[in-house]
């Protein structure tokens, strides 16, 4: 009995302090849950940011596997997100965590705009894996802007299968809204079709992409403005190599002022795959400025990289000589020893497929008359077999470049500034079937004169038949062809210097050919190529 009421003794208090103390245990309980709620939310919470992180050092670790670390930094750092990038930054920033310089580094205001390294103006296809990726930067010029004709000279000398193996790209590098995309606009209605199919890209920076200029110490003599001149173009290069990296196999540095040889582009690739080494760095098809230099796109982060790290200090000619120093020169060795080690790395193609053809520098009031004497006396006309015609015009000749000396394949035809209605005209002998046409104004001396605003214009021969079922007349409410006042049938036009097309068999023989000029030119007039094609 003693041992039983001990048993209930030892009970009852518990038991009574539990019903006098329920609420009191129910608010504990209730704490307690909400508590173990909390603390899983933080684990959750934890754990997201777990896996963000080790999604960011993950792509740290890939990167630091490759062979050249700066290189492939560089190539994982442009692939992440804004949003990613800025905590890679806040990561990397703490204390005792081993970093490598980022552009950042060398452009910590960029920090400050997640899309100040995300182009302004966009235009293009986005192609890629190509063989040459060719990159043209370009400024507002004061005087003259030659853009569009070295636009003409690349493109029409590729043939269908170099177009599909090849991007250009266009960096307007100003950060005037309103200019880049004018010049946009302009290049995106002269080159439709080459903008449509990839061959063109047309990028401008972010407003926020270049630092603070007026801080710019002077040096080498250099007025400060020179000096910021030279600074903002190392940057234009940064951009348009960073931008054109993963395009291509190769990368090669052009100028908005040239002209191209005939076959550049198929020269380039054959001289690149040939070479013995794949040890070079840099390939010359021009010996003037960084024109005509090839890269292999892998080296691109290395040199933006030593680029951004001397970008205030020194021209991009002697930065890329100072890579090719570091790289193989022993400082223990003289000059000459020097001299040929790098010559080993920069390899000159000759002769030089690019000339220099502007005048007016984009640096203000600077004039140079550079002139590539490696790219030879390039032929200034290319004649072929036309058929026999009585050749007019209402053009003023310029000394001996006669019309007829053109359409016979002896010369090119140059005359003064042309007129709304003034015309060149070819009257054949004998009614005949012509099947194609070909007109390129401009040559390679003078690539701005060019025909504007001009139409081809064919009469047939007293065929009224023919006529109506080319024009479809009575069948169609829009005509497929225009007539003019006096019978004469446009069925072209120019479109940046050339005009080709074929005829329509059903206007059956023609009498004649013409080019009308329909609204006042700019600039003289060249005819450098005249081929009409009879049927066979």
């Amino acid at each position: 009995m003693g041992n039983a009421n001990e048993r209930e003794l030892s009970v009852d208090p518990v038991w009574q302090i539990g019903c006098r103390g329920g609420d009191v245990v129910d608010i504990y309980q209730r704490e307690f849950l909400a508590l173990r709620e909390r603390l899983h939310s933080a684990e959750q919470e934890n754990l997201k940011r777990s896996k963000e992180l080790n999604l960011v050092l993950d792509e740290i670790k890939r990167a630091i596997a490759e062979k050249q670390a700066l290189r492939d930094i560089n190539r994982t750092w442009s692939s992440l997100s804004d949003e990613t990038k800025l905590k890679l930054w806040n990561v990397s920033s703490s204390k005792n965590v081993l970093q490598l310089p980022s552009i950042f580094h060398h452009l910590p205001h960029l920090l400050a705009k997640e899309s100040s390294l995300q182009p302004a103006v966009h235009v293009g296809q986005g192609r890629t894996g190509v063989s040459i990726v060719m990159g043209i930067p370009s400024v507002k010029r004061e005087v003259h802007s030659y853009l569009t004709d070295t636009l003409s000279s690349l493109m029409s000398e590729l043939s269908p299968a170099e177009r599909e193996d090849c991007v250009i790209v266009v960096f307007i590098a100003e950060t005037d809204q309103q200019y880049a995309n004018s010049v946009a606009e302009n290049l995106n209605r002269l080159f439709p079709g080459e903008i449509q199919t990839g061959l063109l890209e047309i990028i401008s920076p972010s407003v926020h992409f270049y630092p603070d200029f007026s801080q710019l110490k002077e040096s080498f003599g250099d007025p400060k403005e020179r000096v910021r001149w030279r600074t903002k173009q190392n940057l234009d290069y940064c951009f348009l190599m960073m931008y054109a990296q993963s395009k291509g196999t190769y990368y090669v540095q052009l100028e908005d002022d040239i002209v191209a040889r005939p076959n550049y582009f198929t020269t380039m690739k054959n001289f690149a795959l040939q070479q013995p080494s794949e040890e070079w760095m840099i390939l010359e098809f021009s010996q003037l400025g960084f024109i005509g230099k090839m890269f292999k796109s892998l080296d691109l982060s290395l040199i933006v990289e030593f680029m951004l790290m001397f970008y205030k200090d020194k021209p991009i000619d002697w930065l890329l000589d100072h890579i090719m120093w570091v790289k193989v020169c022993n400082p223990e060795k003289d000059a000459k020893h020097c001299d040929r080690q790098k010559a080993n790395l920069r390899i000159r193609f000759k002769p030089s497929l690019f000339q220099h053809v502007g005048t007016h520098s984009s640096l203000a009031g600077k004039i140079q008359k550079l002139k590539d004497k490696d790219f030879g006396k390039q032929t200034l006309h290319k004649g072929h077999a036309n058929p026999l015609a009585e050749v007019t015009t209402s053009l003023k000749t310029y000394q001996h470049f006669t019309l007829e000396k053109a359409y016979l394949g002896e010369d090119f035809f140059w005359a003064f500034t042309p007129v709304a209605g003034d015309f060149i005209r070819f009257r054949f002998f004998t009614p005949v079937r012509i099947e194609r046409y070909f007109f390129r104004s401009g040559n390679i001396e003078h690539p701005g004169d060019k025909l504007f605003n001009t139409t081809v214009e064919v009469l047939p021969f007293d065929n009224i038949q023919s006529e109506k079922e080319a024009l479809k007349e009575g069948r169609e409410k829009t005509p497929k062809y225009h007539r003019t006042e006096d019978g004469f049938i446009r069925i072209g036009a120019f479109q940046n210097g050339i005009a080709e097309g074929e005829v329509d068999p059903a206007f059956g023989p023609l009498e004649a050919l013409r080019l009308s000029v329909t609204t006042d030119s700019p600039v003289w007039v060249i005819l450098s190529e005249i081929f009409i094609k009879k049927a066979e």
